[in-house]
This record gives C-alpha cells, sequence and structure tokens, in this order.
C-alpha cells in the first residue's frame, strides 16, 4: 500500500509542476511584447539638450 501511496503523491506533484510551468508560460504570452526595451522608451536618440556645441 505504501507504494501506491508514493505513486499517487508522485503523480499529483507532476501534475502540479505541469500546470505551473503551464500558468507561467501563459504569463509570457500575454505580457505585450514591443521592439523597445521599457527602460529605453523615454530617450531620445541624438545630441541631449545642453550638449549641442555651435560652431558658426
Amino acid at each position: 500500500m505504501e507504494k501506491r501511496l508514493r505513486e499517487r503523491v508522485r503523480k499529483q506533484k507532476q501534475q502540479t509542476k505541469e500546470e505551473r510551468r503551464n500558468q507561467r508560460a501563459a504569463q509570457r504570452r500575454g505580457r505585450e511584447v514591443s521592439g523597445k526595451d521599457a527602460d529605453l522608451k523615454d530617450i531620445v536618440p541624438g545630441p541631449q539638450p545642453g550638449q549641442i556645441i555651435d560652431l558658426s
């Protein structure tokens, strides 16, 4: 009987793990994917204010 109990517990643990994996995968798919990094979204390319040198 003990072997059957161990097998049942092992099977339940595997099922729980699989459910968690599926949940994490769904969360990853649900995130908004954009071509830009969220940390860099407000950065403007080119010379920054205060650094433009007038050579005329």
